[in-house]
């Protein structure tokens, strides 16, 4: 399946039509599973959300998909892609997809 790429007007939005779809675990409570799992893990959309005046309210939605069929999302700040975050892996693999 080709990765998507969504637009909404803000993150709850995203959230909200992922979850309608089918994504719906929160896997930012299972981080330590994508980071010592990551080839477990496809991304399946990407949502990116810039705040209008302060860099500091970005943000990235992912919907997911594990191995075995699992779909939920993880949402990274701007803050959250230091050098061994699930985040930072995730980015990482997004880039990947696109070469």
């Amino acid at each position: 399946m080709d990765r998507q790429m969504y637009h909404y007007a803000t993150v709850s939005k995203a959230l909200q039509e992922l979850s309608e779809k089918g994504f719906t675990t929160d896997f930012n409570l299972e981080e330590d599973r994508i980071k010592n799992h990551c080839e477990d893990f496809s991304i399946e959309h990407i949502y990116r959300y810039e705040g209008e005046s302060d860099p500091g309210d970005e943000a990235t939605v992912y919907g997911i998909t594990s191995k075995d069929g699992e779909k939920g999302v993880f949402v990274a700040g701007a803050g959250a892609y230091t050098e061994k975050s699930a985040a930072k892996m995730l980015h990482e693999m997004s880039i990947q997809g696109r070469e």
